[in-house]
């Protein structure tokens, strides 16, 4: 059911679309490094194999060699490379090297590939799913062109799952045939074994979360269940005859990956901004995924204290007790103290007085030319006789500032308002 060329390829117009540098690229039969970096289902390796193919009609330029980090070890890396040199310096061929799960390499491993890019011995295709900022090294990157594809929407998994019925002898049919309507049938180019209703369709492509992997499985799972039903009749599978067999069971969310860090930006700004119509949806998306909930009262605690503030300084006590809780009873009980949580800091009246006046005082220490202010004298403590003859202490007293006559800064500081 894998494409191999790019009309059947559907969903990464952006990256791989009729004007994009990689298509042009390949028009003049010439590969630059690349990595394809998405979530699972996206289409990484389907793109590389669809240069295979094109590599395949252009033997006499290029060879192909598919490896994977899951599997591969540095030896054989350098075997491949071996091999490379030899077929560029004896049949003047292009080796295109592609490693699957490339992430999986450490970053030590992954300089192997760096000499043999720069000197051309091979042009490496590398597939990931985690951010290449952080799974790949900067050197790396620096030789590789990064493309993006993006989560699939359901109108191009469509797309996918009525391509790939043709695999199972299956065809689509309006949701509005009924089970006996042979005249709709008679009238179709091949009478097929199954018929799916194009609302089963719609209904696998909208709970596959963007993954076509997801979508083919639940779509051959569907069809391979009607066809070990013995009959000889056409099988007609509904959305009633799946809906109760297939749930969304899958929900894109790496806990220590992007999705970890996006959703929990978003759950911060959206407290940030007020909004507990969105906070609710971002803190319950996260624990729906399983996120670690001890790291999501972590994180709500920080905006307890940097978003809220002295507004209400209720909001940090009730913050670190939702910690207590959630640590007490665990999940998935904890679910609606975490919610509750949430939607009171989103509700919640908004300083960021302290926060700031603190950066503007890191900013003051970090670049304090020369070195650090000595403390006032009259404000060390003197627990020795020693210290008292020194002058420590001297004429301080526990008056207000404004009554007290002293200054509680460092005289290079004076006048510096970190509040203002």
């Amino acid at each position: 059911m894998r494409p191999t060329n790019f009309s059947d390829y559907f969903g990464q117009e952006k990256a791989v679309g009729e004007n994009s540098i990689l298509r042009n690229l390949l028009k003049n039969n010439t590969v630059h490094s690349c990595i394809f970096y998405g979530s699972a289902g996206t289409g990484k390796t389907t793109l590389a194999h669809i240069i295979y193919n094109h590599c395949n009609q252009h033997k006499e330029m290029f060879r192909f060699v598919k490896m994977s980090a899951c599997t591969a070890n540095v030896s054989e890396v350098k075997e491949a490379i071996k091999q490379a040199k030899s077929y560029r310096d004896t049949f003047k061929k292009q080796t295109i090297l592609f490693m699957d799960e490339i992430h999986r390499f450490n970053k030590l491993q992954q300089d192997t590939f760096l000499p043999h890019i720069e000197n051309g011995t091979i042009i490496l295709l590398g597939a990931t799913t985690e951010n290449p900022s952080f799974s790949l090294n900067n050197a790396l990157l620096s030789r590789c062109r990064v493309i993006i594809l993006d989560k699939l929407k359901p109108d191009d998994i469509v797309k996918i799952l009525k391509r790939a019925l043709t695999h199972f002898d299956a065809v689509e049919v309006p949701e509005n045939v009924d089970k006996n309507a042979d005249d709709f049938v008679q009238n179709l180019d091949i009478i097929p074994k199954i018929t799916i209703t194009d609302t089963c369709l719609k209904w696998i492509a909208d709970t596959s979360d963007g993954d076509a992997r997801i979508a083919l499985n639940s779509l051959e799972m569907c069809l391979k269940q009607s066809v070990a039903e013995e009959s000889d009749d056409i099988k007609m599978i509904t959305l009633k005859d799946i809906r109760d067999n297939i749930k969304r069971t899958h929900l894109l969310y790496d806990r220590a990956g992007d999705q970890h860090y996006d959703i929990i930006s978003a759950l911060h700004k959206s407290i940030r901004a007020s909004d507990d119509n969105a906070s609710l949806y971002w803190v319950t998306r996260m624990i729906e995924a399983g996120e670690d909930p001890r790291f999501i009262c972590r994180r709500l605690i920080r905006a307890a204290s940097e978003d809220i503030g002295l507004a209400d300084p209720q909001a940090l006590i009730l913050a670190t007790s939702t910690m207590n809780a959630v640590e007490k009873i665990g999940m998935p009980e904890s679910d609606c103290i975490l919610a509750q949580l949430a939607v009171y800091l989103a509700r919640a009246p908004k300083s960021t007085e302290s926060y700031h006046a603190m950066l503007k005082c890191k900013d003051q220490i970090k670049n304090h030319e020369g070195s650090m202010p000595a403390v006032p004298i009259h404000l060390r403590n003197a627990p020795t006789k020693f210290m008292k003859s020194l002058g420590y202490g001297n004429g301080y007293n526990t008056l207000h500032k404004d009554e007290s006559g002293l200054n509680y800064l460092p005289e290079e500081l004076d006048g510096i308002n970190f509040f203002e």
